[in-house]
């Protein structure tokens, strides 16, 4: 997503091979059935529904836009992860503004996510706001802190579940001179990330594009 004479909104890695199965470092990856490392050893961290062919179920556009549908729904790859019947929709709205809604059917608990990878300038200029103050650090042991200033920086490596957040999460690039307005619907948490260098490292689609990678 690149608005007229900007740069990217979204980052993407130049590392990560487009084939079905892997998982892509950059965009929006949806997180689902599960957020995170899953409960049972073995499986795919974030759940399998970013790994997977969805379906083009919908396409419409006009003067404010392109609203697309795509689809995920119950298979044989995926009862090898999760053994539920379920219809998974994404809709995405893209204009002047990007709106992007999660949809699912079926009787199951789920815990999901938009693993949003912003691209800013220079992750030592950008500051958030509209996140709370209450966070769990999972880079100190999980333990839950409060952010005194209301302004989330990325110092080194950042991992952080802020607890209350409000509506709409501000990101500050000074780098890029921009500021981009996250809003969030149905939500019970926003996570601020960055793997810092030293991680980045380690990561072989990422490398040292630390310095110019943030997810909120």
């Amino acid at each position: 997503m690149k608005p007229a004479g900007e740069e990217e909104v979204l980052w993407l890695s130049n590392n990560t091979p487009f084939k079905n199965g892997i998982a892509i470092r950059g965009g929006v990856p949806v997180c689902w059935p599960w957020f995170g490392p899953a409960a049972q050893q073995g499986l795919p961290a974030h759940g399998f529904a970013r790994n997977l062919p969805w379906t083009l179920k919908s396409h419409r556009e006009d003067a404010n836009g392109v609203a697309l549908t795509f689809e995920l729904t119950q298979s044989e790859e995926t009862k090898k992860f999760w053994p539920h019947d379920f219809t998974l929709l994404a809709h995405f709205r893209v204009g002047k503004t990007c709106e992007i809604d999660l949809e699912s059917h079926g009787e199951f608990e789920t815990t999901s996510a938009l693993h949003t990878y912003f691209n800013v300038g220079d992750i030592a200029k950008v500051s958030v706001s509209g996140l709370g103050d209450r966070f769990i650090d999972k880079v100190n042991d999980a333990k839950e802190d409060v952010l005194t200033d209301g302004i989330q920086t990325f110092p080194d490596r950042t991992d952080r579940v802020y607890l209350n957040p409000q509506d709409c999460s501000v990101i500050n690039d000074e780098a890029l001179n921009r500021i981009i307005a996250v809003g969030h619907q149905h939500h019970l948490n926003v996570v601020g990330w960055n793997p810092g260098p030293a991680l980045s490292i380690s990561m072989g689609d990422m490398r040292m594009m630390a310095t110019k990678h943030l997810f909120v």
